[in-house]
């Protein structure tokens, strides 16, 4: 395609994941635009600076966008790659998602030294994760264990594991298979086992509203049946009013054709949990994601979020 722009800066966080996701998009852009010179701009967010609380209680994943936004707003890049999940559910004014990339393994893994299998893992044994929505997974399944914060990169919660902290740790399969560490993973957790995150395993491309020509270069880039899958989930989380706060999972899937969705939300001990399912068309993403959130509300999911609120 012409174009006028001979100059692309992708920003980006530091982190080796999100260093691999942005060189990845920086690799697909130069194969398809060979005259076009595409550099990185690496930051560090506040979501990497505070890493001694939970997610949940310093503010949720927006702290992960929001300084790559600044760049874009103030001219120093062009647009920006996320880990869907990482994306807040309600865009700041003046951001558009330009394209969805193709989804990486969505499901949680269980890494261990030591077990097999979280069935292995004997009573009191400390699991690791900086999520709630594994957290109450695991405690309805396994009322025995011990949860407790991981937070910080991929090595840095794997040298957690590695000095013993903590007996297991679940992270997502998508970025330990991203970085070249599929071999850490002990076992990968069905879906129906452990409901991914909003948007888990797939890739989302941010830029200002308006940069036409910008988001032209990138629409190559975006994968449509990943991109209805993230669409119907999000819609489903906008609508449940999900953030880190709140242990909820959604996740679509295309099935001979068909968007099968699956979504859950639950207070954060396991203890209430509320299931819902439903399928559609592609075309009816966001209709679908909205139904499962009615469906889940008329099931008590909004009792559970109003008393997660007043914790």
């Amino acid at each position: 395609m012409k174009t006028g722009i001979t100059k692309l800066t992708i920003a980006s966080r530091e982190s080796a994941l999100a260093m691999w996701q942005a060189e990845h998009i920086q690799a697909r852009l130069k194969a398809l635009y060979p005259q076009i010179d595409v550099q990185i701009l690496g930051m560090t967010t506040t979501g990497d600076q505070i890493l001694n609380s939970p997610l949940s209680k310093i503010g949720g994943k927006g702290l992960f966008v929001k300084e790559l936004e600044t760049a874009m707003q103030e001219g120093r890049a062009d647009f920006a790659v996320h880990s869907m999940k990482d994306v807040p559910m309600v865009l700041p004014d003046g951001f558009v998602l330009a394209a969805i990339g193709e989804r990486e393994d969505p499901r949680d893994a269980f890494v261990s030294n030591q077990f097999k299998s979280l069935e292995e893992l004997p009573p009191g044994s400390v699991v690791g994760t900086s999520s709630l929505r594994r957290q109450s997974q695991l405690q309805a399944r396994f009322p025995h264990l011990k949860i407790a914060p991981l937070r910080g990169n991929v090595q840095t919660r794997l040298r957690k594991l590695d000095e013993g902290q903590y007996a297991a740790i679940i992270l997502a399969a998508a970025g330990l298979k991203r970085l070249g560490l599929g071999e850490r993973i002990t076992a990968l957790i069905s879906t129906e086992q452990s409901l991914p995150a909003v948007g888990q395993g797939a890739l989302g491309i941010e830029t200002l509203a308006g940069a036409d020509e910008v988001a032209a270069l990138l629409a190559p880039l975006n994968h449509p049946e990943t991109a209805a899958c993230v669409i119907a989930e999000r819609a489903m989380s906008r609508a449940l009013a999900g953030s880190c706060q709140v242990p909820l999972g959604g996740f679509a899937e295309l099935r001979d054709g068909k968007l099968y969705m699956r979504g859950f939300v639950a207070s954060v001990d396991g203890a209430r949990m509320v299931r819902a399912e439903a399928e559609d068309t592609p075309e009816n993403a966001e209709a679908l994601g909205q139904r499962i959130a009615q469906q889940l509300i008329a099931m008590g999911a909004d009792e559970i979020l109003a008393e997660l609120e007043s914790l």
